[in-house]
């Protein structure tokens, strides 16, 4: 079985930095699975920042919808994945009015059948703030949680980043 990662953290905590770190280290052919779509300017410099920092150290796959199967696809030929990010994920999923946690589960399975791989998962943690004041935002808090729940239950390391510093939740923090 693959040694996957979930690295949990919040809004500019450095967990991509951090994960980013941990997938280049030892890989020989790392690859960089992004969920972002550039849906607006602020997004997009966004997008382009993110891919200036990783140029030439990362092949790039784009796809905000399909995780699963380009996942799956992409282990045939890489030997360490890195997906940011997870809740941009079940945004884009949310946005297309598809079941989150039937995709969730499809996630959970496929980790499990990706076993030379190792699969880096990054996402916000979402649920320490305040209560969200709607209901779809309500919605998109609990099924991130759900989401990193069962991940965490499959994946022998998780992570937690605040402010630059990893911390080991389970497993162990991997060597840098």
């Amino acid at each position: 079985m693959s040694e996957h990662i979930l690295i949990l953290g919040g809004a500019r905590s450095g967990k991509t930095a951090f994960a980013e770190r941990v997938a280049t280290r030892g890989s020989r052919s790392p690859a960089y699975l992004a969920t972002a779509e550039a849906l607006d300017d602020e997004m997009a410099e966004r997008v382009a920042a993110h891919q200036r920092t990783r140029e030439g150290r990362f092949a790039t796959i784009e796809e905000p919808l399909e995780l699963c199967e380009t996942l799956f696809a992409a282990a045939q030929a890489h030997d360490v994945i890195l997906v940011d990010c997870l809740t941009l994920w079940i945004t884009n999923l949310l946005s297309m009015e598809r079941d989150v946690a039937d995709e969730i589960e499809n996630l959970a399975e496929t980790l499990e059948a990706i076993e030379t791989t190792r699969v880096i998962l990054v996402s916000n943690e979402v649920g320490l703030g305040i209560v969200p004041d709607n209901a779809l935002a309500r919605t998109f808090r609990d099924l991130a949680g759900s989401a990193h729940q069962r991940l965490a239950e499959i994946c022998p390391h998780v992570c937690f980043v605040v402010a630059g510093l990893p911390m080991a939740v389970k497993g162990r923090l991997p060597d840098l």
